[in-house]
C-alpha cells in the first residue's frame, strides 16, 4: 500500500520549506556518494560519540536527518515528505514547519539512540522527522483521501487508515527489535515511532 498523492485542494501556502527540505536531502545525499564513508562518519549521529562529547557533536542532531543509506531509503523518505508535508506546513507557516520538522527528528533520533548508547554504528534518514509529519497529518486531516497504490490499481484511502496501517507496522516492529537475536536489517523503528508521537504531541502548540 503506497501512497502516491493526497488532495491539496484547502492548502493555502506554496511549500517552500518542503521542497528546500528535499533539496537539501538529495545535496546531502550526492556528498555521500562522493566523499563516502569518511562524510557518512563524519556527520552522522554516532551514540556513542555524541553521548560522549554532547557539544562537539551537537550539530550531527542536525545534519543525521538529512542523509540517507541509499537511493530506495532516500526515494521513499522524499515521496512521503512531498505528499504530506506540503499540507501540514500550510497549516503550521513555513517557519513554524521547519522547527516542527527539526524537533521531530531529533525527537526521534534520540528515541533510537536512548537504546544504543554504545553503538558506534551511524544513525542517519529523514524517516523520524517525516514520521513526525504524519503523527501531524493525521491529527489536522485525519478523513482526507489519500490516493494508494495498491498492486495494480489506484484507490483512494482516508488519511487515518494510511498513517494508521504504517504506524501500527513501525510499532510492531520496534517491538520485535527487543526480541533476542532480533535483526532490523538496518532499519530504524524506534526513530519512526519516537517521531511520530513527538510530531503528534507538538502538533498540539503548533497548529
Amino acid at each position: 500500500m503506497l501512497p502516491i498523492g493526497d488532495d491539496n485542494r484547502t492548502r493555502k501556502r506554496f511549500p517552500f520549506v518542503t521542497y528546500g527540505l528535499l533539496a537539501v536531502n538529495i545535496i546531502f545525499f550526492y556528498l555521500e556518494i562522493t566523499r563516502g564513508e569518511s562524510f557518512i562518519y563524519s556527520w552522522a549521529f554516532i551514540p556513542n560519540e555524541f553521548f560522549s562529547n554532547p557539544l562537539g557533536n551537537f550539530t550531527n542532531l542536525f545534519t543525521a536527518m538529512f542523509m540517507h543509506a541509499g537511493l530506495a531509503h532516500l526515494g521513499g523518505n522524499m515521496l512521503y515528505l512531498l505528499i504530506f508535508g506540503d499540507n501540514v506546513e500550510s497549516r503550521f507557516g513555513h517557519f513554524a514547519f521547519l522547527i516542527f520538522y527539526l524537533l521531530s527528528g531529533i525527537a526521534a533520533t534520540f528515541a533510537q539512540a536512548i537504546f544504543t548508547l554504545n553503538s558506534n554504528v551511524p544513525i542517519l534518514g529523514a524517516s523520524g522527522a517525516i514520521a513526525g509529519v504524519l503523527g501531524a497529518y493525521i491529527l489536522l486531516y485525519p478523513t482526507r483521501s489519500v490516493r494508494v497504490l495498491l498492486g495494480f490499481w489506484i484507490v483512494y484511502v482516508p488519511a487515518f487508515i494510511v498513517i494508521g496501517a504504517w504506524f501500527l507496522l513501525q510499532l510492531l516492529n520496534s517491538l520485535g527489535s527487543f526480541a533476542p537475536s532480533a535483526q532490523s536489517g538496518g532499519v530504524a523503528y524506534l526513530a519512526h515511532v519516537g517521531g511520530f508521537a513527538a510530531g503528534f504531541l507538538l502538533t498540539f502548540f503548533f497548529r
